[in-house]
């Protein structure tokens, strides 16, 4: 017993008192010692618990479940990711998330595949599961525990599990059939501009996807007016995450939808990770639009690269493309937006602009209330002048909203 205690001290010491780094001696040494002292991996489930103790403070300092996934995956390789998706189910079952998370938590949990929660011995399951040597085990294990120390405090979004209670998560309010069917016609244009191979064509149809959510939303607005109910103008928050490389360029175009949205973001520039604010149904749009012409971009980009040939290679080239690309697709965006909107209006013959007004009031009200600190920022660095004007092309024939590209 008297060893078992010093073992679970020691260990506490590694996961939860020291920040290894990725190439170090004393990582090896380390590594080579607890290989030795337990084979088995987390024979006695401390290192699980440690690992579930760490993740929870994560929960405490304003991080989400897939904003630590998002994190690990940067920083660590695919099995360190799957041991945290693990732990993230086995949290999950140990606060009962099910039933006290808000509706947001859950989701996440769902789109990870956590709501299933697996064997409570995490750690020596998933060393089982991926059949590695106990030494390649224990390094993923240090080096996630010190991701997971590590990450710093950011904004609170949504409440985290200590301050859930018993009626903390709302019910889920079912989409309308309309909504539903909205969506499947906006998912099907931008299916098509993702696949065309012609950028005329791909721009009318992310064009035409604009229009539609648009319409979309003003046709709710003005439902709600002739039914005598409130304008809906509550704001909500959502993440999205970016990933690697030109994270700052791919924040440009997301923020340039946001804004053609009446959309607000925030990003917190060293993670990936973005902030939005807004109503409901515009966020729903940015996340499509978003997710569409990163597919695009990434298109465009290894056309306009053959085209160049070999001097586009650069790394200047392809972020000035993707700063030039969503520049003139904010524009375009914003254009279609107002076309729907007259057009709504000039249809119902009613004036939308106090209702429109009230909607973006409130999102600037949630935003100073959640970022009362936050600065506007412009890059000043130089650009490659050829990558902006191609990428400013190559928007010209972008579908303008659900698949993700990586641009190499």
């Amino acid at each position: 017993m008297a060893a078992t205690t010093a073992h679970d001290a020691r260990l506490r010491e590694l996961l939860l008192e020291r920040v290894w780094f990725t190439e170090s001696p004393s990582l090896a040494a380390t590594v080579a010692g607890l290989a030795s002292t337990d084979p088995s991996v987390d024979d006695g489930r401390h290192t699980t618990r440690l690992l579930l103790d760490a993740l929870s403070r994560t929960w405490e300092r304003g991080w989400q479940p897939a904003d630590v996934v998002h994190s690990v995956r940067r920083r660590l390789p695919a099995r360190s990711a799957r041991l945290v998706e693990a732990l993230v189910a086995e949290d999950a079952r140990v606060d009962d998330a099910t039933s006290r998370a808000p509706d947001v938590w859950v989701d996440q949990l769902r789109e990870l595949g956590a709501l299933t929660p697996g064997d409570p011995a995490v750690v020596a399951a998933w060393h089982r599961a991926e059949g590695r040597p106990a030494e390649e085990s224990w390094r993923a294990v240090l080096l996630l525990a010190g991701v997971l120390r590590c990450l710093p405090p950011i904004d609170h979004l949504v409440p985290p599990p200590s301050r859930w209670g018993a009626g903390a998560r709302r019910p889920t309010v079912a989409s309308a059939p309309d909504d539903a069917r909205v969506l499947r016609r906006i998912r099907a244009l931008l299916a098509k501009a993702e696949s065309t191979e012609y950028p005329d064509e791909a721009e009318a149809l992310t064009a035409k996807a604009q229009e539609l959510m648009t319409r979309h939303a003003v046709d709710t607005v003005l439902l709600d007016a002739g039914a005598g109910a409130p304008p809906r103008a509550d704001a909500a928050t959502r993440r999205v995450h970016v990933d690697d490389p030109y994270v700052r360029a791919k924040m440009q175009l997301l923020g340039t939808v946001a804004d053609a949205n009446g959309v607000r973001l925030v990003w917190y520039q060293s993670l990936g990770i973005a902030n939005l604010i807004g109503v409901a149904a515009d966020l729903d749009a940015v996340e499509l639009l978003f997710t569409s012409l990163l597919l695009q971009v990434g298109q465009a980009l290894g056309a306009a690269e053959r085209a160049a040939g070999r001097r586009s290679a650069s790394r200047s080239f392809r972020r000035a493309f993707l700063l030039g690309y969503a520049g003139r697709i904010g524009e375009r965006l914003t254009s279609a937006r107002e076309r729907a909107t007259r057009a709504a209006v000039a249809e119902q013959g009613v004036d939308l602009l106090p209702v429109l007004r009230s909607r973006q009031e409130a999102v600037d009200d949630a935003f100073t209330e959640l970022f009362p600190r936050v600065r506007s920022t412009r890059s000043r660095s130089s650009m490659d002048a050829g990558g902006w004007w191609a990428g400013r092309a190559a928007a010209e024939s972008a579908d303008v909203g659900s698949r993700r590209s990586s641009l190499r």
